[in-house]
Order: C-alpha cells, then sequence, then structure tokens
C-alpha cells in the first residue's frame, strides 16, 4: 500500500511540477499586467468610455464598447456600478451591453494566462470574446427598438432601459495609497489573494486529469463528433468554471490529450459567462427574463462559436 502511495505521489509530483513551470511565469506576469492597468490606467479607460457617450458614433460605439470591456480590468461585480455610473452619464444601453459582455469574458489578466494555451487559443479567445459582446450590443439595439425603448433613458429603468442599475453605485477604489509604488503593491497582493489558490486547485486537477484520465477518453467526450464535443465543452463550462486563471491548467492539459480547439472556444465562452459570481450580478441589472435570454444567448453563442472555429482551425 505504501509502494503504490509512493508511486502514485511520483506520478503526481512530476506532472504537477511540469504544469506548474509551464504556466507559473503566465501567472505571474498576468498579476503584474493586471495591476499595472488597475492602478494606473484604469480611469483612464473609464474616462475613454465616458467621453465615447459624447460622440456620434452610432453603431461602431457598440464595437469601441466591446473592445474597452476587454481592457477593463474589473470583474463583473466591479463592473455593474462602474457601468450603472457610465449609464447615468448618458452612455447607450447597447453600448453599455456590449461592454459589460466583453468584460465578462475577458480582462487584460486573463489574456497574458490565456497566452499559456497557445497563439492559436489565444486569438480566438480574444476574437470570440469581441465578437460575443459586439453582438451583445447589436442584440440590444435591435430589441430596444423593436420595443421602443429609449436606449438614452435612465429615470425609469422597468420602462425605458433594457437594464436596472437602480440600488447601484460607482464603488471607491481601493487604490488609494499615495505612493504610488505601495498602491501597486497592495494590487498585485489583492490579485495573489484572489487567484492563487484557484491557480493551484486548477493545477492538481490538471496533474490528476493527466494521470487518470487517458487522452482517449478526452477525444472521444470532445472529439468524436464535433459538433456533440463542442456542446459537451460548453455544458461542462458552466459548473467547472471558478476562476480563469485556475481553468487555464486545465485547458492545457485537455488540448494537449486531443481536445479540438472549438471546444475549447465553446469552455472559455461558457466559463466566465455562467460563472456563479457572475450570473449573481447580472441577474440583478436583468430581471429574470432577460436573465433567461441572456443564458440562451451565451449558450447558443458559444455552440456556433465552436464549431465555426472547428471549421477553420
Amino acid at each position: 500500500m505504501v509502494d503504490i502511495i509512493q508511486r502514485e505521489w511520483v506520478y503526481f509530483w512530476y506532472y504537477f511540477s511540469i504544469q506548474f513551470g509551464q504556466i507559473f511565469r503566465y501567472w505571474v506576469l498576468g498579476m503584474v499586467l493586471g495591476s499595472v492597468i488597475s492602478v494606473f490606467f484604469k480611469e483612464k479607460i473609464h474616462r475613454g468610455f465616458r467621453s465615447l457617450g459624447e460622440k456620434k458614433l452610432g453603431i461602431v460605439g457598440i464595437f469601441a464598447a466591446s473592445a474597452l470591456g476587454i481592457v477593463s480590468p474589473l470583474c463583473m461585480y466591479g463592473t455593474i456600478p462602474i457601468a450603472a455610473s457610465f449609464s447615468k452619464s448618458g452612455i447607450k444601453d447597447d453600448w453599455l451591453a456590449a461592454f459589460m459582455m466583453s468584460s465578462i469574458l475577458l480582462n487584460p489578466q486573463l489574456i497574458i494566462y490565456s497566452a499559456a494555451l497557445g497563439r492559436t487559443a489565444l486569438a480566438v479567445r480574444i476574437v470570440s470574446s469581441f465578437l460575443c459582446g459586439s453582438l451583445a450590443g447589436l442584440l440590444v439595439r435591435l430589441y430596444s427598438h423593436g420595443h421602443r425603448i429609449d436606449l438614452y433613458s435612465q429615470n425609469v429603468p422597468e420602462q425605458n432601459s433594457f437594464f436596472d442599475f437602480s440600488g447601484f453605485a460607482e464603488p471607491e477604489s481601493r487604490d488609494v495609497d499615495p505612493n504610488l509604488y505601495l498602491r501597486f503593491l497592495k494590487n498585485f497582493g489583492r490579485n495573489i489573494r484572489a487567484t492563487g489558490v484557484w491557480f493551484l486547485i486548477g493545477i492538481v486537477l490538471s496533474a490528476l486529469f493527466q494521470r487518470y484520465v487517458p487522452a482517449e477518453a478526452m477525444t472521444a467526450v470532445f472529439g468524436g463528433n464535433q459538433a456533440f464535443g463542442v456542446l459537451m465543452a460548453a455544458t461542462v463550462g458552466v459548473p467547472l468554471y471558478a476562476c480563469g486563471g485556475g481553468t487555464i491548467p486545465l485547458l492545457q492539459a485537455w488540448l494537449l490529450d486531443g481536445m479540438p480547439m472549438g471546444s475549447a472556444a465553446a469552455f472559455m465562452i461558457t466559463g466566465p459567462a455562467t460563472k456563479i459570481t457572475n450570473l449573481g450580478a447580472v441577474k440583478i441589472v436583468l430581471g429574470i427574463r432577460r436573465f433567461v435570454l441572456y443564458l440562451a444567448y451565451v449558450m447558443a453563442f458559444s455552440f456556433l462559436t465552436g464549431v465555426a472555429v472547428n471549421a477553420i482551425v
């Protein structure tokens, strides 16, 4: 019995150390970049978005908003109060939808993490997140026009706005230390506390998958029938996704074991979009009926994206 335990520990540590060595630098670099943007550029990004409201960009503003959502370093619970302040300053609902949707899916820190998956996976993640946010904005624009919702009105959310931001106020920034160096270090420390445990859990799960789950099983589940594999990956992303950094080791192992890129793309969309903390925030501002539409949109977009990626890549 002791020999078996020792043998399995050796195998586990082998897989764990390899995975840790491959991903650790991306995790650290991602946190550094996230802290730099949060401390030094967050306000500039948000001021840039507010300034868009003063320009008559029309439908083009949706695409700009989706891009700004990707570079925003905030989590979803930080994004919604910011979006509420954007709404009060005159930003249209379709732009807000694009900004919030892409912000849910991706941020600068997660971009660096995803570089560990390779250039193709990184490009697929960035492009699919941008398109998902843009399409969400376009759909809200069509919905608002069809239901005669005033995209500029924030006074009566239930009737004249797609979102209900009542009760939300822009949060006070925690990056207030007068010493910029200390402000950066404190933000970096919060990043470590927020992602460190999930990063290690992801590597542990990845090592266990590599040791005990045959590559043939992963291929059969995610790669046999490509459409079915995409649907399975989209479904698995719902309960399994807890932290963006924590899922990178799993995705890396799955891709090495034969998971098609389309299935990975579907997982990378449904995972963050249906993360339990994100769902709670989204439900508050959408209400139950539009929240159901949000879930249907996420699942449909992830499936179609996965199928398209498999056909292209």
